[in-house]
């Protein structure tokens, strides 16, 4: 492969810094988890996006979280069709291998995954609309959302297009058998979360009162 290149020199300096410090003083427990294997005790469904950082959100260490990113924080609907499925993959292996106890969507503000979705559902973004686009085809997921919100005022839709987002996740989450199977069962809980970056909130979805509440 002629393209790959070596890493750039500031990440090889923070790896060092990293591997001196907190892998030193920590080895014993790095190589627990590798010899015995991972056990986290929840899956977050996080979005791609750079400011979320969902282990220094809640001080996890390594080995507690198995974490899936991808652009807006979306879970498709079961559909086993032998096509490619990474984050239904990761679903699958988190709750029927790992056995997690808990299954995390956490939205956030500002999301330009979000911003894409409603840009192209109110026919601004005609790229996005483009078969070939892989963005547009993967915002398709939160257009339920979007018919859900269309008709609030355009200061508070892009917002609730954010919180919709959480809870498709959380309803295309429960159309997987194996994820319907340990909820009903008492195995595992769901839970939604939306994050405002810059004020360093937390708010969680309340099913009694349909609403995100803070934290």
């Amino acid at each position: 492969m002629q393209n790959a290149k070596p890493l750039p020199s500031y990440l090889v300096h923070r790896y060092h810094g990293w591997k001196a410090t907190t892998w030193t003083e920590n080895r014993a427990w790095y190589r627990r988890l590798a010899d015995e294997g991972q056990r986290p005790r929840a899956m977050v469904i996080s979005c791609c996006d750079s400011r979320v950082h969902v282990t220094s959100i809640f001080g996890a260490d390594q080995g507690e979280f198995f974490i899936h990113r991808n652009i807006a924080n979306l879970v498709p609907p079961y559909n086993p069709d032998g096509e490619y499925h990474g984050t239904s993959a990761a679903v699958e292996y988190a709750v029927t291998t790992l056995k997690v106890a808990h299954v995390i969507i956490v939205g956030h503000s500002l999301c330009g995954g979000v911003k894409g979705c409603h840009d192209m559902c109110t026919g601004h973004a005609p790229a996005l609309e483009e078969k070939s686009s892989f963005v547009g085809r993967w915002m398709d997921i939160l257009r339920p959302g979007y018919e859900r919100v269309k008709d609030l005022p355009e200061t508070e839709r892009l917002r609730a297009l954010e919180k919709e987002a959480v809870l498709v996740s959380l309803e295309n989450l429960m159309t997987f058998p194996f994820v319907r199977s340990a909820v009903e069962g008492g195995e595992m809980t769901l839970h939604g979360l939306w994050n405002d970056i810059g004020e360093g909130g937390l708010e969680q979805y309340d099913p009694t009162t349909h609403k995100f509440v803070p934290i």
